[in-house]
């Protein structure tokens, strides 16, 4: 089937949309796009691969579900449109970001410029329907985006993989360890960030020390 989705990910994943799983997901997708509301628009499905080059891939975020309300999700994980008000877990990413690096509070929440710079902000589950959150899950989107991970893992070198909570923890076992960089830590929803678990991670400091050991370009956060 024709996916549209940027080169060279076209040319990485092409094999997962010719197997059964990936052809019954489209279908089941089409079909509730075509019957009920769903978040992202079409367009922005992929917008994680749009926005991300493989080829200057340096940074992964793994997050689960898409935002389920009235344009908030447009593509890519924890980010909302231009304008929309922040989510809890996305405040609690720019507080974190704020005390760790001495920022200013972002007024956007929208995290293209992330993505632009090789952050690939990847949802396990890539679609999902109006406030009904987890409505798209066990379709085969969690199949595809595992293999996303793996090729990842498999065909680039010093990658940084940042897993915030129990749900992203369990993708550290598709990922080469001795080649790349896996950074842990709780999630920034509130549920988890106010028992301590997220704030003071670091992790955005962290990441461009690495990067800087790498010799990289460090992200503009």
């Amino acid at each position: 089937m024709q996916v549209k989705i940027a080169e060279p990910w076209k040319n990485i994943l092409k094999e997962e949309f010719e197997k059964p799983y990936f052809k019954e997901l489209a279908i089941f997708v089409k079909n509730d796009y075509q019957n009920f509301t769903c978040y992202p628009k079409g367009s922005d499905i992929f917008a994680a691969f749009d926005f991300c080059s493989f080829n200057d891939l340096k940074v992964v975020i793994l997050g689960q579900d898409p935002y389920h309300g009235p344009n908030q999700a447009n593509g890519l994980c924890f980010s909302v449109k231009e304008g929309v008000p922040h989510p809890p877990s996305l405040i609690n990413i720019f507080k974190e970001i704020s005390t760790d690096l001495n920022l200013p509070y972002p007024k956007s929440g929208n995290l293209e410029h992330w993505a632009k710079q090789g952050v690939l902000l990847l949802n396990a589950t890539l679609t999902v329907r109006a406030h009904e959150a987890g409505s798209h899950q066990k379709q085969g989107w969690e199949e595809f985006t595992d293999q996303v991970i793996q090729k990842i893992s498999n065909q680039k070198e010093g990658i940084i993989f940042l897993l915030w909570g129990g749900f992203a923890k369990k993708k550290a076992k598709l990922i080469d360890a001795k080649k790349h960089y896996i950074l842990e830590s709780g999630h920034p929803s509130p549920l988890s960030a106010n028992r301590g678990y997220w704030f003071g991670n670091h992790h955005f400091s962290k990441t461009n020390v690495l990067l800087s050991n790498l010799k990289k370009t460090v992200i503009n956060w």
